[in-house]
């Protein structure tokens, strides 16, 4: 990445960040938990670069030193929030483990293409130090330290709080969240300090999502639906913001990267909904559903109606469009969200899901579909599972998908992910006029793994990227 003398780790500004070099290669966790292989989990590094002997191929993998870890999102110790600072470098990789608890810090600064790993944080300091566990999002601070949401306490129930890393040693220096203040629910977060705010959200007490999937589980209140509003300077907790049943689960939360905007969206899987949230004019926050996907009619399934399942959401550097993924339905959505108010849908891809001609779910009544989408196949092989996690380049003009989204929950919605392995593929976009197509030369196939198929979930930038990015 091209640097600018005095300065410190990624760009000036989300518009700068859009000019920077195209992608080569990324950083992808493989999960081998649920899926019956003893195997760890594994880093895996992936060579995107069209001009490369190595495109689409999985050029280095680096195992954890445990098994049934459950590696899921990662962090940096440092991004553009430190662009000022000259001392600082993106230099390791954040990689938490949401079952074990363990948080894994990945040297990926003296050989990019060779990850080599630099640190164990065993669960034990979360327990004790913080009494948190399960950690999720993790996310650099201008300060200097990392920060890591967490979704549960030690014994599994729900419990959202905040873990501080130093980040030079990366020990566990304490709780972000002021003493009894935690949420009820833990999962993302997302801080402006222009207006002295963070925003967390909810996914569900750890002990019941564990396993997989119950709905009476959300009845029976162990699964959130509320977004949290804290004062970023003093840490304290401000407003619980309850989105109702409209609401339930909400996941990825995203403010908009201009950090004088004051507002941002939030994907609700359950309810397949998008919320845009705002600052008021009485300088509080509130929400507002923007988007919503209906449920599809159906005959073969284990409920008579599918949610979408809005499992990720994502928004380009320029604030121009949204994207979300249908984890049920199959579907990758990009939104016109010009009027933040009125986003508009632009384009759409379907790279799999549960609704295929083919499959054994017969659709009975759909709003927005006249037939049933056709299964996706990419150089020969026929799309497991459903799109999943998202990240988009910084260009906006290739938008990558991986089709894993839990493994416990994989394991119950796409058993022929297990046997399958996931995939990681590629969108491109029309960034002028909106619009999706699937590019039929790009499949990076996970099924064929030297110890067995693994299920591939987030994607990351050594240079960072559109969701590891906070500017100030």
């Amino acid at each position: 990445m091209a640097k600018c003398e005095g300065c410190g780790p990624g760009y000036r500004s989300p518009l700068e960040a859009m000019k920077g070099p195209r992608e080569e290669i990324v950083y992808v966790p493989c999960i081998y938990r649920s899926t019956g292989i003893e195997k760890p989990d594994y880093l895996a590094t992936v060579d995107v670069d069209p001009k490369s002997a190595n495109y689409c191929k999985v050029i280095h993998r680096l195992p954890m030193p445990n098994l049934k870890d459950e590696l899921h999102h990662s962090g940096w110790n440092a991004c553009s929030s430190c662009f000022d600072d000259p001392s600082k470098t993106r230099s390791r990789l954040i990689l938490p483990a949401l079952i074990s608890s363990r948080v894994y810090v990945v040297d990926v600064g003296n050989d990019p293409r060779a990850p080599r790993l630099h640190k164990i944080v065993e669960p034990t300091e979360l327990f004790w130090k913080c009494g948190l566990a399960n950690p999720h999002t993790s996310h650099c601070l201008g300060s200097g330290q990392v920060m890591i949401s967490a979704m549960g306490d030690p014994s599994g129930n729900g419990k959202g709080g905040f873990v501080l890393l130093d980040g030079e040693t990366f020990e566990v220096t304490g709780n972000w969240e002021l003493p009894g203040e935690a949420a009820p629910f833990g999962y993302d977060f997302w801080y402006q300090p222009r207006h002295n705010v963070m925003m967390s959200t909810e996914w569900g007490a750890p002990k019941v999502l564990a396993n997989g999937f119950n709905p009476a589980d959300v009845g029976a209140g162990h699964y959130g639906r509320h977004i949290h509003v804290w004062d970023w300077t003093t840490h304290k907790h401000l407003q619980s913001l309850d989105l109702g049943e409209e609401g339930s689960i909400p996941l990825e939360i995203r403010f908009l990267h201009d950090p004088a905007a004051p507002e941002g969206f939030v994907g609700c899987a359950l309810s397949g909904a998008i919320f845009r949230f705002y600052k008021t004019g009485n300088s509080d926050w509130a929400a507002e559903k923007v988007i919503s996907i209906p449920s599809k009619k159906v005959e073969g399934w284990v409920l008579p109606q599918m949610p979408s399942l809005i499992t990720d959401i994502l928004i380009s550097l320029d604030d121009r469009f949204l994207y979300l993924s249908n984890w049920l339905h199959g579907d990758i959505r990009q939104y016109d969200i010009t009027d933040t108010r009125h986003p508009r849908l632009a384009g759409q891809v379907f790279l799999g899901g549960s609704i295929l001609n083919d499959g054994s779910i017969k659709v009975v009544e759909d709003q927005e579909l006249e037939s049933q989408p056709a299964p996706c196949v990419i150089k020969g092989k026929r799309v497991p599972g459903s799109p999943q996690m998202l990240q988009l380049s910084l260009d906006g003009k290739r938008l990558y998908v991986t089709t894993s989204l839990f493994s416990s929950w994989d394991k119950q919605f796409y058993p022929d992910l297990i046997k399958e392995g996931s995939v990681m593929m590629q969108v491109d976009v029309d960034t002028v006029s909106g619009g999706l197509t699937v590019n039929r030369s790009f499949l990076v196939d996970f099924g064929k793994e030297p110890d067995g198929p693994a299920l591939a979930h987030e994607v990351r930038y050594p240079g960072g990227d559109c969701t590891s990015d906070i500017w100030l």
